[in-house]
């Protein structure tokens, strides 16, 4: 059986474009096979060697020699990308362009209007004010939502007071303990309003 001849170059054969020349070392006539850069700034331009020099010049060839930290790092990241120019995730020539609004988005079956609506009320509760922990309980059994002045808590709390009483609910025991629950409730709130008051004003 005939071997079949392996007609690839080998890594280390000299490049068979390169110019009849000698090796640019001095002193050395020896025929120039391989190109090594001139520089950095100078990818592009050549020095053609034989093989003992380009292997020489190779060795003591250092890309990065003068370079400071920042510029190497700066160098490192440009060949990540090619040195192409590059942009944050998610963006893209597009970006330089205003994003559509909502009003520019056609959904006739408004099947983004409870995004849109989530999104608003997000932002709501983002901007109202937090409800200070020891007034959310008795806030709720109040029926208020915070914040909420001394005039609106009293209003608030006259009507359940009112409705809750135990002479207008034929004595109802579950009605006497609604109420306690407010008046407890209308307390805290009372005179965390009023302690509040005095620390604005003092």
């Amino acid at each position: 059986m005939m071997k079949r001849r392996n007609t690839r170059p080998r890594a280390f054969d000299p490049d068979p474009n390169a110019p009849q020349c000698c090796c640019d070392m001095p002193d050395c006539a020896s025929p120039a096979g391989y190109r090594a850069p001139r520089s950095r700034d100078a990818l592009n331009q050549y020095y053609w060697f034989c093989l003992e020099h380009v292997r020489e010049y190779n060795a003591r060839w250092d890309y990065y020699k003068g370079m400071t930290t920042a510029q190497i790092e700066a160098q490192l990241r440009a060949d990540t990308r090619w040195d192409r120019p590059s942009w944050a995730f998610g963006q893209s020539t597009s970006a330089r362009r205003a994003a559509p609004q909502d009003d520019d988005i056609l959904d006739p079956l408004d099947i983004l209007g409870q995004h849109r609506k989530a999104r608003a009320e997000r932002a709501r509760a983002q901007a109202a004010p937090r409800t200070p922990s020891a007034l959310r309980e008795p806030l709720a059994i109040l029926g208020l939502p915070w914040p909420v002045s001394l005039e609106e808590a009293k209003t608030q709390y006259r009507a359940l007071a009112r409705k809750n009483h135990p002479d207008t609910n034929n004595g109802s025991r579950a009605a006497e303990e609604r109420l306690k629950q407010i008046n407890v409730a209308f307390t805290i709130v009372k005179t965390h309003l009023a302690t509040e008051n005095l620390e604005k004003t003092g």
